[in-house]
């Protein structure tokens, strides 16, 4: 008699685990997977859940069942995910957020708004794209209600990946990105030179120096982000070693107080938002031409409202907002 083919066992058992989520599983099982995560200790999930040790024992054993595989380790630390845990962990993280955002979106039409955005941006994002970001948003009918969340582009986008913000204006971004998230190129920012006004004329003496500026108290992006990243490759590329800043920030208002304070500080900066700050006198951009160019900003969609409208008209009103910068 012809042997199974080995390949039928796999596709038999996913079709058993896909009848069972469907048939068992609920979000109270996925609330009780990140208790168990956060705290490690059965005792600790109980008291925060309000039940008896042995009834989380008993849920935890039928979650596992469902899922068919154990996902925790029991060690003298307590319990650790196995691989398949950190699998559904992740699915639990994904659920969840998701039945939050349904929640309030469902919360905000009962108040008669139109839903809800949530959107990150980066602090460099040039005001007038900010002001068409808003003025877009809050001028809907009926209007929606918006959540706006600030950080750089790798963290903004990580929150997307976890399902808790649904787009993001930002850099440009190359790092580890959901392969669902899109992201659209808008706009070309220039970089300049950006330092105390008063210093502006000394400063300015002479051809851009690299090894010069070198000496000066650096204003630079956070350690391991993409722009300090540039930052140490643009003075590695002049044949200078990258200096020691003074204060790492992405702060536009933290970088504005350092140059109004510290008469030989400098920094990097799109020019269009250095001019934003420069407007209350305190910096000044040096009269250089850098030759390189900033990654670009972009447009980021999560993949569950890509293809919503809200998003479609935001992705053009950003559009023709940069257009509008770019002329």
């Amino acid at each position: 008699m012809a042997r199974p083919l080995v390949s039928a066992l796999p596709h038999d058992r996913a079709k058993q685990l896909r009848h069972t989520l469907l048939s068992r599983l609920k979000l109270r099982h996925l609330a009780l997977l990140q208790s168990v995560h956060k705290h490690r200790r059965l005792s600790s999930v109980a008291l925060e859940m309000g039940l008896s040790q042995p009834a989380i024992t008993k849920a935890l054993k039928e979650v596992e069942e469902i899922f068919m595989t154990p996902l925790f380790e029991r060690t003298s630390r307590g319990l650790n995910p196995t691989a398949a845990g950190e699998a559904v962990l992740h699915y639990a993280t994904i659920s969840l957020a998701d039945m939050d955002s349904t929640t309030k979106v469902l919360t905000a039409i009962d108040t008669g708004l139109g839903g809800r955005v949530r959107i990150g941006v980066t602090p460099h994002v040039p005001e007038a794209l900010l002001n068409a970001t808003f003025m877009h948003l809050l001028g809907q009918t009926p209007r929606v209600a918006v959540l706006a969340r600030e950080g750089t582009t790798d963290e903004l986008v990580g929150l997307m990946g976890a399902h808790e913000l649904d787009c993001v204006i930002g850099r440009s971004f190359h790092g580890s990105i959901d392969v669902e998230i899109t992201q659209e190129a808008i706009y070309q920012q220039v970089p300049c030179l950006l330092v105390p006004a008063k210093s502006r004329a000394r400063l300015s003496k002479g051809p851009l120096n690299w090894q010069k500026l070198a000496t000066l108290d650096w204003i630079m992006p956070p350690p391991n982000t993409p722009m300090r990243r540039t930052f140490n490759a643009i003075f590695l590329g002049a044949g200078v070693q990258p200096p020691s800043p003074i204060v790492e920030t992405w702060s536009l208002r933290s970088i504005d107080t350092v140059l109004r304070r510290e008469a030989n500080a400098i920094t990097i900066l799109a020019r269009d938002v250095a001019a934003e700050l420069a407007t209350g006198g305190g910096c000044a951009t040096l009269p250089y031409d850098l030759s390189w160019n900033l990654p670009p900003i972009s447009f980021f969609v999560a993949p569950s409202i890509a293809q919503s409208a809200a998003v479609r008209s935001l992705a053009a009103s950003l559009r023709s907002a940069a257009q509008g910068l770019g002329a």
